[in-house]
């Protein structure tokens, strides 16, 4: 899972000294979330039309990425920042793009290398890197984890050449499933991506790419609707996918197989083996901390009295000018108090286990009192359940997430 990445501008947030971010403000933390770090890598061979991540085309010839002088720029990220998070654990590491297998396992093992030597990591860090088949080279993922990496996420989406083919998939089926094959000799814990409610999928496709990737036994597998975001080659030229109702019939039908095969569906798109669930995404859906590092990547760092986001530069070469300068953060603003509640409930709500209250006032510094309203009408339409201060969706709540979300959006 990646952060979604948004617009930002030509000009730099102010540089701010930490006390500026500890000063009184109106939430009372009493202590701080886990801490995990994002690394957006963001080339890619090609742009997909579904996209709306922040990813560039990588442009042909020698120089085509400038992978030194980018990895420059995010040690120069990490230093401007770590006044905000002194004295913290990083507990897990996520490098995600674009397409971060695009860079030689050479830079990862400098990545690493300098991230090691600036932060504090647990003994056990979890370091997850993405990887795309049509960047596969044989070899190349045992390259990886003898860098430090010690999980795969590998972007399949299907394994028909038809659908690749309408995804603008820059890989073929063959490639998909040499690259798998490989993740699988070289990780313990790896994750496979498909995608479903292709354009022209039927329920016979699906099943036969659900075969495919259990027959692979993956510890983890991340499934995703396709849906059409604003700003992409498929916003303006929509192509016809299945209709809703086919849809909800695909979803059944992922939830039952993946039952069937001994994965549990511990989040609405992710499913694992036990022992093997994703701890940064978990992380992100806990609403704990992440420090976002790299063209336009988001961070949400608490404090004790407020919860602070940022946004770094997203284009590349605005985002390394800046970085190197020792001005990455293009915006940075505490989130309002108003909408902590829905921001937590937007994140925790996407577990199957749903969360503790008092979690909520741990990572909001709010009273339970400020979701108690949307939580009587969440439990009143059936959309949740409750029981000793523990709050859970039901079947309904899922496949109704985004009413039920919605339900704890500020006046």
């Amino acid at each position: 899972m990646t952060i979604p990445i948004h617009p930002a501008t030509a000009e730099a947030a102010p540089v701010r000294d930490v006390q500026h971010y500890m000063r009184p403000g109106l939430l009372q933390l009493q202590s701080l979330p886990p801490l995990s770090l994002y690394v957006h890598l963001p080339w890619c061979l090609k742009k997909c039309p579904y996209c709306d991540f922040n990813s560039h085309e990588a442009r042909a010839g020698a120089e085509a990425l400038p992978e030194g002088r980018y990895l420059d720029a995010l040690m120069a990220d990490v230093e401007a920042a770590l006044p905000l998070i002194w004295g913290r654990t990083v507990h897990s590491i996520f490098i995600g793009g674009g397409t971060p297998s695009l860079f030689a396992p050479a830079s990862i093992d400098r990545l690493l290398g300098g991230l090691r030597a600036r932060l504090r990591l647990e003994a056990d860090c979890e370091i997850t890197l993405e990887a795309n088949p049509g960047t596969f080279e044989k070899d190349r993922f045992r390259a990886y984890r003898a860098a430090g990496v010690t999980r795969l996420s590998v972007g399949v989406q299907s394994f028909d050449d038809r659908f690749l083919k309408a995804l603008g998939r820059v890989h073929d089926r063959a490639q998909a499933l040499a690259a798998m094959h490989e993740a699988r000799e070289a990780f313990d814990t790896f994750n496979l991506d498909l995608m479903y409610a292709l354009p022209g999928q039927t329920l016979d496709d699906l099943d036969r790419d659900l075969q495919t990737a259990l027959d692979l036994q993956p510890p983890h597998l991340s499934i995703y609707h396709l849906t059409i975001e604003p700003g992409t080659y498929f916003a303006k030229y929509p192509p016809l996918v299945p209709e809703d109702d086919m849809a909800y019939a695909m979803l059944d039908r992922i939830t039952e197989r993946t039952a069937a095969a001994g994965m549990q569906r511990y989040e609405i798109s992710a499913y694992a083996r036990e022992g093997h669930a994703c701890w940064h995404n978990t992380n992100y859906w806990q609403f704990g901390d992440y420090l976002g590092i790299g063209a336009g990547a988001h961070s949400k760092l608490s404090f004790a009295h407020r919860v602070v986001r940022q946004v770094r530069f997203r284009e590349p070469g605005l985002y390394m000018d800046n970085a190197l300068a020792g001005r990455a953060v293009a915006q940075d603003e505490d989130v309002r108090r108003a909408d902590l509640p829905f921001e937590y409930m937007l994140n925790a709500l996407r577990l199957r286990d749903g969360f503790a209250l008092q979690d909520f006032t741990a990572r909001t510094g709010l009273p339970v009192t400020a979701i108690a309203r949307g939580l009587d009408e969440a439990e009143r339409k059936g959309l949740i359940e409750r029981s000793m201060g523990h709050v859970r969706p039901t079947e309904r709540g899922f496949d109704f997430l985004s009413d039920l979300q919605a339900l704890f959006l500020a006046d």
